[in-house]
């Protein structure tokens, strides 16, 4: 029995270590993950057994399906990595003659550096655009932008962070790397109605050998990671909920695959419990809703077991990045009307989200067992998430000039604003520090800060070149995740704003204008 016990254990230390030469325990593959085998090999890495698509054959790959298709297909490179890479886009786009409005759709791949079929995945599905009738009909209606490997340096070693060693799916909101900082401003140009994130999870964690008899395995092929913001409105989240994600979830089961929402293990008050969903600002999923855009990240089973039904996590990433498209060709009007509608969100904004608790019961792969059970445990969901603290809605915000670092990360993620043109008196609310603690450990290389703040309003004077920034604009609910002090993604929080108790912040907020 110890024998049995200590092989289980080693098993999972080395699935945690151990990367692209790792792989599954065969028993589970056969049973369970079967392979698709009815891909062709087009893309780089399906046609060679070992290893995935490199930097030279992702160029080439680009460049081939340009020069074929000049009229459908455009490419440039948004920036560098940070070891002088050049990241390339993809468009796919045809003219039309009508001046029909076009749903923009927005896909990433290859964020995470060993998230192999993401990337892969997105190749893919340009060759079956361009080339299959049965997909080609989408340009019709839509234009896509295709980041097919945002984390080239990341990638190339297949390692999930970026050079730096900064997890560029907790950047979208301080763009700390270049490689943020290039796909935003890119992101915000493109200004898409839709976007989707491809990722791949690891199946085996170390959390994992601790729970059943000897340990469990994730059985899922695709888990989605939409909002649990509140200060996304209401009728985006219901619509990537009960409209995409839910035909998503009708075309994986045609191919037998398993899904559900997101989930992953984690510690609290020393026991494993679950939790499910997300509604920080920093990750994906969140940071392009907030963008009034309709938004999912999702999850392929695939990190730590190698090239593993490697065809399978591709055919799993297919089907959800066509379903996608296919519902936006689909209801392209409702999706004009409704972002529209969204743009006119006033409801307060919610500084401090509480997930909700509750007894959930998740499919999971027995290890001993070889078989899929039912596994009861607690859940802790930001996808049902409900508000802790409030603010009112300000009409406007003005930042002082001098603070031109996070003025820049406001323009990168497009942020319309003004500068106020000469000195001039306006009835406003200053932020005074109350409560601050920054003892917390550094996350991502930030000294991470956590206020409280009061608000008073009086005639405050500003200067020429002074920053006047509107709530009326698409992205306001970005805005308030920003500027809002205590909101836990903000520019203060973050401690890109330094602060400290008694401090006045350069931030101040309009609740109605000057007559």
């Amino acid at each position: 029995m110890l024998k049995k016990v200590i092989s289980y254990i080693l098993i999972f230390n080395f699935l945690a270590i151990s990367a692209q030469l790792n792989q599954e325990p065969k028993k589970i593959t056969n049973k369970f993950f079967s392979e698709l085998n009815d891909l062709e090999k087009i893309t780089p890495a399906l046609k060679k057994k070992k290893g995935f698509t490199n930097y030279k054959e992702l160029l080439e790959y680009i460049e081939e399906k340009e020069k074929k298709y000049p009229g459908l297909v455009s490419s440039n490179f948004i920036g560098e990595s940070q070891k002088g890479k050049k990241i390339p886009i993809v468009y796919l786009k045809k003219n039309s003659k009508d001046g029909l409005k076009k749903v923009k759709v927005w896909m990433q791949g290859g964020l995470h550096g060993n998230e192999p079929a993401s990337t892969e995945s997105l190749l893919y599905l340009i060759h079956l655009i361009l080339e299959d009738p049965d997909y080609k009909y989408l340009l019709d209606k839509i234009e896509i932008a295709i980041l097919p490997m945002a984390n080239i340096d990341g990638f190339l070693k297949n390692d999930r962070y970026a050079a730096n060693g900064l997890d560029l799916n907790r950047d979208h909101t301080k763009i700390m790397a270049p490689e943020t900082k290039a796909s935003k401003k890119v992101f915000a140009a493109f200004d898409p109605h839709v976007a989707l994130d491809f990722h791949e999870y690891r199946p085996f964690r170390k959390d994992f050998a601790q729970l059943s008899t000897f340990g469990i395995s994730n059985p899922y092929d695709v888990m989605f990671l939409h909002t649990g913001n509140l200060n996304v409105p209401g009728n985006i989240r219901e619509i990537i909920d009960t409209l995409f994600v839910e035909n998503a979830k009708k075309s994986l089961d045609k191919l037998n695959l398993r899904h559900r929402h997101y989930i992953k293990s984690e510690k609290y008050k020393g026991e494993i419990h679950f939790s499910t969903g997300s509604n920080t600002a920093r990750s994906s999923s969140n940071f392009y809703a907030l963008n009034n855009g309709i938004a999912t990240l999702f999850e392929i089973r695939g990190v730590g077991i190698g090239k593993t039904s490697f065809e399978r996590r591709i055919n799993s990433g297919l089907a959800v990045g066509f379903s996608f498209l296919k519902t936006a060709y689909e209801n392209s009007n409702f999706i004009f009307d409704q972002i529209d509608i969204a743009k006119s969100y006033s409801s307060d904004i919610v500084l401090q989200h509480e997930r909700s608790i509750y007894t959930d019961v998740i499919k999971a792969i027995d290890i001993e067992s070889n078989e899929l059970i039912d596994y009861e445990t607690i859940m802790h969901s930001s996808k049902e998430s409900f508000a802790k603290s409030k603010r009112d809605r300000p009409l406007a915000y003005i930042i002082t000039k001098n603070n031109f670092g996070f003025i820049e990360k406001l323009k990168d993620v497009g942020i319309d604003y003004d500068e106020i043109e000469k000195d001039t008196i306006i009835f406003s609310g200053s932020y005074k520090v109350v409560e601050f603690n920054n003892n917390f450990k550094v996350y991502e290389k930030m000294k991470m800060q956590k206020v409280v703040t009061s608000i008073e309003y009086n005639k405050n004077g500003f200067s020429k070149g002074d920053i006047l920034i509107s709530m009326n604009q698409k992205r306001s609910n970005l805005i308030a995740e920003l500027l809002e002090p205590e909101a836990p993604n903000s520019y203060v929080s973050f401690g890109i704003i330094k602060t400290s108790v008694n401090s006045q912040l350069p931030i101040y907020r309009i609740k109605k204008f000057n007559n």
